[in-house]
């Protein structure tokens, strides 16, 4: 897959649980996360020291992630932790950085070969959801901006009105996943990939395993208060149809929020494979071409919450192009839109 690293953008308004989900994430030991904070001192900077995070962050004289409060200073920072080699995922907490529109259009006019577009994670406190959004008319539109929305503190209200909210809120954001939790707990391979070899080693050196391990938060029922994700796994040796896959993507089943993989397209004068990522509906494809001696075949990896399986499973495979006729070149052109433009310049 791409070595460029996803910024993934965290926000949500006060109380939300941003900063508790930050910590989350940072006591994990799947991967090496690079933080800007705007709020320094509410990131539990032990965590990181003691899970050896020390060494995954870029110093910048007052501590061990970089703390910003200027929006013009984030490209920055993108580029000194993207440099550092050590970072394999950077988050920033938009909370009084910028709208996050704004950040969002940063990112992915960025210039930095190095990074991409993760997602926007937006933060909803199911306990104060109706007082919120009377508060903050905003929140309506930055909920339609999200690639996924996190419908935390999910412990703090009874079930029937949870499943009214989860309804409401997904009627607003049409099709993009609503993943409830507690205490902003959210498995990290939802929102990126861990490298293949983790830092197995680091854990093992760990002394305080135990302190900083979040305690187990359970219903009554025993059941955990937070969702699981799903995937689903695609292989196929017989070509793709270019204008079929585009099409799935560019309307989503319900709930997807990430895809990645390698396609190979059924058009005879276009031979290259193609890299493919998706978060929420920003989907980029990444021409290449196929290493000696590798066959031709797709593999493609969907990801997302409240995600169909079965349907979507059923979706990638009606993408195959098994009737008789070849493709021509004209069926990549929905392809190609998705192609960044310095990549589509130099492969044209």
């Amino acid at each position: 897959m791409s070595q460029r690293i996803p910024v993934l953008i965290v926000a949500g308004f006060l109380g939300a649980g941003k900063t508790t989900l930050l910590n989350h994430l940072l006591r994990q030991r799947q991967a090496r996360i690079g933080v800007v904070v705007n709020d320094f001192g509410a990131v539990n900077i032990d965590a990181m020291l003691v899970a050896g995070q020390v060494d995954a962050m870029v110093s910048l004289g007052n501590g061990c992630v970089c703390c910003a409060v200027d929006i013009g200073e984030l490209d920055e920072m993108f580029t000194r932790l993207a440099q550092s080699n050590r970072v394999d995922v950077i988050v920033v907490e938009a909370s009084g950085l910028a709208e996050p529109r704004n950040l969002i259009r940063m990112v992915i006019a960025s210039d930095n070969p190095r990074i991409r577009y993760g997602g926007l994670l937006e933060l909803v406190d199911a306990e104060h959801f109706p007082d919120s959004r009377a508060r903050h008319p905003e929140l309506a539109s930055h909920l339609r901006l999200a690639d996924l929305v996190v419908l935390n503190k999910a412990d703090r209200v009874p079930p029937g009105e949870l499943e009214r909210l989860r309804g409401e809120i997904a009627e607003m954001v049409r099709g993009v996943p609503v993943h409830a939790t507690t205490h902003g707990r959210i498995d990290p391979a939802l929102l990126f990939d861990p490298p293949e070899q983790a830092a197995a080693t680091v854990a093992e050196q760990l002394s305080f395993d135990e302190l900083l391990d979040d305690h187990d938060h359970t219903a009554d029922d025993g059941h955990h208060l937070h969702d699981d994700y799903q995937s689903v796994s695609f292989t196929s040796t017989t070509d793709l149809d270019p204008r079929k896959l585009v099409a799935l993507l560019e309307d989503p089943p319900a709930g997807l929020f990430r895809a990645k993989g390698f396609v190979a397209f059924g058009v005879p004068e276009d031979r290259r494979k193609f890299l493919l990522h998706m978060v929420g509906r920003h989907l980029t494809f990444e021409p290449a071409t196929w290493p000696r001696g590798e066959s031709r075949r797709t593999d493609l990896v969907l990801i997302g919450s409240g995600l169909d399986t079965a349907a979507t499973t059923d979706a990638l495979r009606a993408t195959v192009h098994d009737a008789p006729e070849p493709l021509d070149e004209q069926t990549l052109l929905g392809v190609w839109r998705h192609v960044p433009r310095e990549l589509s310049d130099a492969e044209i």
